[in-house]
């Protein structure tokens, strides 16, 4: 058994939990949008699931992920060809999972990335709602959410429906679309899931020093709660060492949250 490493930071302790997203998924292609989760495909990677597809921003599948930030002498390692037709080809047929991070999600698991506010005058734009639709339609997904609060976890729906959710009045004649597979959602406050009754938000775990009061207080809508939640598992020095030397060794990821701080949080 690999020891647990003491030292970690938040965002180390994210990457390793939204790994968790890949780990029974054998050969698909694995999608990490930002920082956070492309470190966390690598790491499943390069520890649980050697089968998993990435690109890693490349026009290529890569045999190994690729480090971020400046490359130095690294070569990518290249293992076949992958423009844009043939990750639609494996999107359209569900061989694909994304690990996403919307701006805001609802309790039926809808995520926006368009615009906040009134659609009509919204208090900002944003990115429209890019490949959402098709995306959540055709294969599973993941999200990673680095600011658990009620602006993000909104009571209601969405300012604007990008994807798919378990909303059924949504649902062209109230049919749930057969591929639709919303997986783990990693905060900096917990892992969550859509396990509850009828797909509900649920707790699946705790961040160190978390209260699951904190949880609830900073979302807008009910969480289902099973019991007492775990604690969600400190890295392992093993992880660590690959976070560290082999995906980020220009520590990118102390930039995830302000001040950088540590995996377990200071109770008063």
């Amino acid at each position: 058994m690999t020891a647990t490493a003491p030292d970690y930071t938040l965002a180390e302790l994210c990457i390793v939990a939204c790994a968790e997203a890949w780990r029974n998924d054998g050969e698909v292609l694995a999608t990490g949008i930002g920082l956070v989760p492309r470190l966390a495909a690598g790491l499943a990677k390069l520890t649980f699931n050697q089968d998993l597809m990435m690109t890693d921003a490349e026009s290529v599948l890569v045999a190994e992920p690729v480090p971020v930030g400046p490359r130095g002498n690294y070569q990518v390692k290249v293992e076949g060809w992958m423009p844009y037709l043939r990750t639609f080809d494996l999107l359209w047929h569900g061989r694909r999972h994304a690990l996403v991070g919307p701006v805001q999600v609802d309790r039926f698991g809808q995520m926006n990335i368009s615009a906040v506010g009134d659609h009509a005058k919204p208090k900002a734009s944003l990115l429209g709602v890019r490949g959402f639709p098709g995306n959540t339609l055709n294969h599973p997904n993941s999200l990673f959410i680095p600011n658990h609060g009620p602006r993000v976890f909104v009571a209601g729906e969405v300012d604007v429906v990008c994807s798919i959710g378990y909303n059924p009045a949504r649902w062209p004649g109230g049919v749930k679309p057969v591929d639709l597979d919303l997986r783990l959602c990693v905060t900096d406050l917990a892992v969550l899931d859509f396990g509850g009754p009828d797909h509900a938000m649920r707790v699946v775990s705790l961040h160190p020093g978390v209260m699951l009061e904190q949880v609830q207080a900073a979302t807008g809508f009910p969480l289902s709660v099973e019991g007492m939640p775990p604690v969600t598992p400190a890295p392992t020095a093993e992880q660590l060492e690959v976070i560290r030397t082999r995906l980020d060794p220009h520590n990118l990821r102390a930039t995830v949250f302000k001040g950088n701080p540590g995996g377990v949080r200071q109770t008063a």
